[in-house]
C-alpha cells in the first residue's frame, strides 16, 4: 500500500510515517519501480504498536528501543517495566508541579480580585509582585 494509504488507515499524516522513518520507529519500505514507497501489512501492526505505546505516554525513543530489543528476539517486557516504572516517576513530578502552579494560579486571581487600581506607569502590580527569580 502507498503511503496516502497507510495514513489515511492509520489515521495519521504522511509526515508522521515519514518522520517515524528518519526516526529508526519503522524500517525503510520496499519501493515501486517508479519509486513510491510500499508498505506491507507488518507496517500497520508497527504503527498501531507505536500508536499503543503513546497512548502509554512512552517517548518515542522509548518505543524505538523497544521494537529494537522485541527485534532482536528478546522479549523486551522487563525493559518496558523500568521505562513505565521511569515515565510514571515523570508525571507524578509534574502533576506536583502544576498542582503547586495551580495554587499559584489561585492566589494570583484572589490577588487580582481585590488589587486596587493600578497605578499610572505599571503593567501588572500582580505580576510585578511575584516572587520568582529570573
Amino acid at each position: 500500500m502507498r503511503i496516502g494509504e497507510l495514513a489515511k488507515t492509520m489515521g495519521i499524516t504522511p509526515d508522521t510515517i515519514r518522520y517515524y522513518e528518519r526516526e529508526g520507529l519503522l524500517p525503510p519500505p520496499q519501493r515501486t519501480a517508479s519509486g513510491y514507497r510500499d508498505y506491507g501489512p507488518e507496517t500497520v501492526d508497527d504503527l498501531q504498536f507505536i500508536k499503543k505505546a503513546q497512548a502509554l505516554g512512552l517517548k518515542l525513543s522509548a518505543v524505538r528501543e523497544v521494537m529494537e530489543i522485541s527485534s532482536g528476539g528478546e522479549p523486551p517486557c522487563e525493559h518496558v517495566r523500568a521505562t513505565v516504572a521511569g515515565r510514571l516517576g515523570e508525571v507524578e513530578q509534574r502533576l506536583k508541579e502544576l498542582r503547586a502552579l495551580r495554587s499559584t494560579l489561585r492566589e494570583t486571581l484572589t490577588r487580582l480580585d481585590r488589587a486596587p487600581a493600578p497605578k499610572e506607569g505599571c503593567r501588572c502590580a500582580v505580576i510585578e509582585s511575584v516572587d520568582r527569580p529570573g
